[in-house]
């Protein structure tokens, strides 16, 4: 051990001596394993010779090692805070690309309105949401009411509108109907006024309340009768606005609540439920049906049956002012003591007064014995905004 401290020391004294102390050779310009061949033959010839030697050369090759490994970490790392100063896009470049992205139709993919989440999805609270759901989540958000566009009804045909009036608006649709029945030798004529409907806009876009009344005149076999008809109550609910081929959609929760005439009332009270549905096919033609099923009485034995009731429509545009439209619709009693199955063809036109003032005229024609031969009406609407 002796031996070996003293030739460290006078190599290390000679080294100083020369100034060579420490002195490392120039790798830079060397590639990296044609330093490792000289550096392994170095090595090798002289560690029978050098034992003292090899452990300094040792000492040299690690810190070789550790100084290439913190230079590969410092390159490692300015790559990566390069990578991320390119990908990370600036406040403004977020903002303009959120400006850009809200649209009525929203953007598949894009920020969409994004609103406070912070998301990328849902509507915006600027641009409050008009239909409960939407039928692609963030690519969607049109539909529901528009209070830029004229009135939009439910009448004057059997399917009811699939969108909603729109919060604090108020609508309120009216008409007339006369219709006409020769049944095995007995005559029935009624007429039905003023078939008032309130539709008013509560909390949401997508939710109505809905109120509706009727005075009924009907004179049937030399007897007549007359008085007002049960309350109908009810909400309607829109659902989904349309997006592509996916219909836009609504659905009506009701009852009839017994405040009718002797001659016209059920005496108890009759839930209900209407689905409805509709598509825009083009600027021209317009389409909707509707599925419902409501509690019903018979008028023989007054027992109580489900009544369900289908109709399926087609609009369509005459003018910029000026619609028409033909529908079929249908009852169908389920376990009725003498109720039948009634089916009817229908049509009529619409006129715009104005863009809250629309008027009709409709007639109808029953395609089966147990329907009413013919039916014929007019009405009004107007919208308070």
């Amino acid at each position: 051990m002796q031996a070996i401290r003293a030739g460290f020391l006078g190599r290390v004294w000679l080294h100083w001596r020369k100034g060579q102390l420490f002195h490392k050779p120039k790798l830079a310009a060397t590639p990296m394993f044609a330093v490792t061949e000289k550096l392994s033959a170095l090595d090798n010839s002289k560690r029978s010779a050098h034992p003292a030697h090899s452990r300094t050369f040792g000492g040299r090759v690690i810190m070789i090692v550790r100084t290439a490994s913190l230079r590969l970490r410092s390159a490692a790392a300015a790559l990566i805070a390069t990578a991320v100063t390119v990908a990370a896009p600036s406040q403004a470049a977020v903002a303009q690309d959120h400006a850009s992205s809200i649209s009525p139709m929203g953007r598949v993919g894009g920020l969409g309105d994004s609103g406070a989440s912070g998301t990328g999805f849902g509507p915006c609270p600027c641009q409050p949401r008009k239909t409960l759901l939407q039928w692609s989540y963030g690519t969607s958000f049109s539909g529901g009411p528009d209070l830029d566009e004229p009135i939009v009804t439910d009448r004057p045909d059997f399917t009811e509108a699939s969108s909603t009036v729109g919060r604090g608006v108020a609508q309120l649709e009216l008409g007339y109907t006369y219709s006409y029945d020769d049944a095995a030798g007995t005559t029935t004529k009624s007429h039905s006024y003023p078939e008032p409907l309130l539709r008013y806009g509560i909390f949401a876009d997508w939710l109505e309340m809905r109120v509706a009344w009727n005075y009924a005149d009907e004179e049937s076999a030399g007897m007549s009768a007359s008085g007002s008809e049960d309350l109908l109550l009810g909400f309607k609910v829109g659902l989904t606005p349309q997006e592509g081929i996916l219909p836009e959609m609504a659905i009506i929760p009701q009852l009839r609540v017994p405040t009718g005439a002797s001659a016209f009332t059920a005496d108890e009270t009759l839930p209900g439920f209407n689905w409805v549905y509709s598509w825009d096919i083009s600027d021209l033609i317009s389409t909707a049906g509707s599925t419902q099923f409501n509690r019903a009485t018979d008028d023989s034995t007054s027992e109580a049956y489900t009544e369900w009731a289908q109709s399926w429509t087609v609009g369509y545009s005459l003018a910029e002012r000026a619609g028409a439209y033909t529908e079929w619709f249908a009852f169908f009693p389920h376990s009725a003591d003498s109720a039948q199955p009634e089916h009817y063809f229908n049509g009529g036109f619409t006129y715009l007064l104005s863009d809250d003032v629309q008027w009709d005229i409709r007639s109808g024609i029953g395609l089966n014995d147990a329907a009413d031969d013919y039916f014929v009406g007019t009405g009004l609407a107007i919208r308070f905004r």
